[in-house]
């Protein structure tokens, strides 16, 4: 009971603070900024997807719809979100620490671990807020604005076209598995954030990670593609997984694994350093 009393309490002090409404606010603009774009300019990026198949395929109704908005959105936000996670996630220990409230925090009649794991739900659940309302911006107003309709997705297998009843499952599929992708980032910044005393290490840290393993992702180089699929990079957009035809399943559930591993063994990494944690300097 107190351990979820106490889960709670981390999850106010993360709603209390201002910087936890950046990303809401970031999302918000970005996403009302591309759907204004869409509306006006939509028929132009429909023609990019299309112009290709004019000659073969003749294509009706409601090509511009909530379900193709909501794609694009998803592809070209779900890799900055990270950054607006790492902002809350990388604050919940250093910033106890930062404003020495963290010698009255571990007076609490709990263990250090369940601190830690307290924190960690929280900042797991505002990553889900955050998520959520990514979801609500592309896909619900996205659908209020443009309809709905069968959805066309360009990947590596040529044009797929799916039935309108055949989208949300794969939706909330990907969602899923984005938010897996983005706890493991929430839990490297919070494991960061046992190393520090201040904010800003744990947030730039956990950004300047993602760009390095990014990088060596795209890297051609022989010795380096033993690592690069154990990367948690590499599967920070396996979500788009459950948008081809059929769907590989396999390489879905090894994402899903490599992800898991990732956040087990941070998380094991910052209870054991949060137990060893000074607080009296």
């Amino acid at each position: 009971m107190k351990f979820w009393k106490n889960t709670y309490n981390e999850f106010i002090k993360i709603a209390a603070k201002p910087r936890s409404y950046i990303g809401i606010g970031a999302i918000t603009l970005i996403v009302s900024i591309i759907l204004f774009a869409m509306r006006v300019d939509g028929a132009f990026f429909i023609s990019l997807i299309t112009k290709p198949f004019e000659q073969s395929l003749s294509f009706e109704g409601n090509i511009l719809n909530g379900n193709l908005i909501a794609f694009v959105i998803l592809q070209m936000l779900i890799v900055h979100v990270p950054l607006l996670i790492a902002l809350v996630t990388g604050d919940l220990v250093s910033g106890e620490a930062a404003m020495g409230t963290i010698r009255l925090l571990v007076t609490k009649p709990i263990s250090r671990t369940s601190i830690l794991l307290s924190k960690y739900l929280a900042g797991c659940a505002y990553t889900l807020v955050m998520l959520l309302w990514l979801m609500f911006m592309a896909l619900v107003v996205g659908k209020m604005i443009f309809g709905t309709g069968d959805m066309m997705v360009l990947n590596g297998n040529g044009l797929v076209v799916f039935s309108e009843q055949d989208v949300f499952w794969r939706f909330a599929s990907g969602f899923s598995l984005a938010y897996l992708s983005l706890v493991t980032v929430a839990t490297l910044s919070l494991t960061l954030s046992c190393f520090s005393d201040n904010s800003i290490g744990p947030i730039v840290s956990t950004m300047a990670i993602i760009i390095l393993f990014t990088i060596i992702s795209t890297l051609d180089v022989p010795v380096l593609e033993k690592v690069q699929p154990y990367l948690f990079t590499n599967h920070m957009v396996a979500w788009r997984n459950f948008f081809d035809d059929p769907i590989p399943v396999a390489k879905i559930i090894k994402s899903g694994e490599i992800l898991l591993i990732h956040i087990i063994g941070l998380l094991t990494i910052a209870i054991y350093k949060f137990n060893k944690k000074d607080i009296l300097s």
